[in-house]
């Protein structure tokens, strides 16, 4: 064969033909989209036979239910028949789900065609939103949905619940979302609307005018106790320190409730990145008041509004050393503080005078169940002292305040001191305590010159709810019960109360105007060092500079 095409002619002379690269065809080459397979003119034929199925009046069901079980049928066997029943179903649910794709595409259209204001516009009037009615915007339409990724729309974020349903992960995806714009966040368990008796939720919504909305007692948090408690662990801050601690440089308010889980090491982590914080609230934490107030002197220099309830009434004793650098490093880092609650700490007489003195700015002051305030450190602060400023006084159920040391107060707003003064809560569920037996409750309320008051100060308004007489139990139980035990029992609650809503002003009456030496606070100042009223040369150097 090799030989005779050699020796041909025409084989020899005629020239090797090129090949020619092959074209790649549309028929030959794989397409993703199985529906550019459909040549323009069956698209238009299926068009056609949607258009007239979809054309058929709603008469027409029961036909088109005859003719499928005329078409089911004709099929000659069973295989056939459940095929076809399957494309059926199949058909119907991929009609169905582009109905509804297209129902939501036009109501998105619809709403930011109709939607009176822009985008930016709408950003802003989301970014006033509570965090779950922004959830619920979320989920209206796209157009929300876009307008809702704005981080600014997650600067104030309040993931608070009366039960556990929040965890770290949704703190994080929030908190991811507010990134550098985070100003506000609540988080943890709150107590539900109803408030137990003698708890203070009630004292809050009166005086809800004043500069602390706060109405959570820790009555209201031991009544949840063994029920439920919050899934928030302590690493659900954590998040305030990404980006180098960007994401809660501007945070201004922390509000932190019943997250039995945390602890100070934690806390403090967080507090460490919060440089603008200016509203720190917490209730029901399982963390020491010393160390949290190092944190935010050491902190949080701008704090203007502290406030903290043990979740161990009457328990933390971590104020009772005589040394006081821990309040008046407090009281030197952080000049602006207006409002100052410490509830339920065993906190004396020497400390909350330093803390009042020393304070120039503050308005509020709530010391309600502290376990051993008498009363005495009010001596000389309605004057120009630290204290002048003072508007709001609260000493709800301190069980060591003394009946003298209110009269004497009393007897200070009459000769002309606290003169800012506007609200005073002096009510207590076991009675004031008598000067020189404690055992003896005062629950009356005629040592209080109401005529006087209203005549002096109109302006200023006492609430003075005493139990009455007999009806609360006795002290030398309560301190054989409770007190042991380092708190005070829920179960000491009044069986009634006489209730003393007084709005009265000062005058002049027979009323001591100076106040006599202090007889302590509690069981813990027979030293005669911590007495008040002979201050150190500290003490008297750090209130006058």
């Amino acid at each position: 064969m090799d030989t005779l095409l050699l020796h041909c002619p025409s084989m020899a002379s005629s020239p090797k033909p090129k090949l020619k690269r092959p074209c790649c065809s549309p028929s030959t080459s794989p397409d993703p989209n199985p529906s550019s397979k459909i040549s323009r003119s069956g698209m238009d034929n299926l068009d056609c036979l949607l258009d007239s199925f979809l054309g058929l009046s709603d008469s027409s069901a029961s036909l088109l239910d005859l003719s499928f079980d005329r078409l089911l049928d004709s099929r000659p066997c069973d295989f056939e028949k459940s095929d076809m029943i399957d494309r059926a179903l199949k058909l119907g649910s991929v009609l169905l789900e582009a109905a509804k794709r297209s129902a939501r595409k036009r109501a998105s259209m619809h709403n930011a065609v109709v939607w009176p204001l822009p985008p930016d516009l709408t950003i802003n009037v989301f970014s006033l939103l509570d965090t779950q009615t922004l959830c619920y915007a979320t989920a209206a339409c796209s157009f929300f949905q876009k307008c809702a990724a704005d981080s600014m729309c997650y600067a104030n974020i309040d993931l608070t619940t009366v039960s556990p349903k929040v965890n770290n992960s949704v703190v994080s995806t929030m908190i991811q979302r507010a990134g550098k714009s985070l100003q506000s966040l609540k988080l943890g368990l709150v107590p539900g609307p109803i408030a137990s008796a003698g708890s203070s939720q009630a004292l809050a919504y009166c005086i809800r005018n004043s500069t602390d909305p706060s109405g959570f007692s820790w009555n209201d948090k031991r009544s949840r106790q063994g029920k439920e408690s919050s899934i928030l662990t302590r690493s659900c801050l954590a998040l305030l320190s990404a980006n180098g601690g960007k994401t809660g440089a501007l945070l201004r308010k922390l509000h932190l409730y019943n997250i039995e889980r945390m602890d100070n090491t934690a806390l403090c982590a967080a507090l460490s990145t919060c440089p603008s914080l200016h509203d720190l609230e917490i209730v029901g934490l399982d963390v020491e008041l010393r160390q949290t107030l190092d944190s935010v002197s050491k902190y949080c220099p701008l704090m203007t509004r502290l406030f903290f309830e043990s979740s161990k009434t009457g328990r933390d004793d971590n104020l009772k050393l005589p040394t006081w650098s821990d309040c008046s490093d407090l009281v030197y880092n952080c000049p602006n503080l207006s409002s100052l609650a410490l509830r339920g700490f065993k906190l004396h007489d020497y400390k909350a005078r330093i803390l009042v003195k020393g304070f120039r700015k503050l308005k509020y002051v709530d010391f309600s169940t502290s376990y051993s305030i008498t009363g005495a450190f009010l001596k000389n602060l309605g004057g120009t002292m630290g204290g002048n400023l003072l508007e709001i006084l609260i000493l709800r159920d301190c069980i060591h305040l003394k009946e003298v040391e209110v009269t004497r107060l009393f007897s200070a707003v009459l000769a002309g001191d606290f003169k800012h003064l506007r609200h005073l809560d002096i009510s207590n569920r076991e009675g004031l305590a008598s000067e020189g037996d404690w055992y003896r409750r005062c629950c009356s309320t005629s040592f209080i010159p109401v005529e006087q008051l209203a005549e002096e100060r109109p302006q200023l308004s006492i609430l003075a709810e005493f139990p009455a007489e007999g009806s609360y139990i006795e002290v030398e139980q309560m301190i054989g019960s409770d007190i042991s035990n380092g708190h005070a029992s829920s179960s000491s609650l009044p069986s009634s109360h006489t209730s003393d809503s007084l709005t009265s002003s000062a005058s002049d009456g027979p009323y001591d105007s100076s106040y006599s030496s202090d007889q302590g606070s509690g069981e813990d100042s027979q030293d005669g060092s911590l007495a008040i009223y002979e201050e150190s040369s500290d003490e008297s150097e750090f209130t006058s500079g």
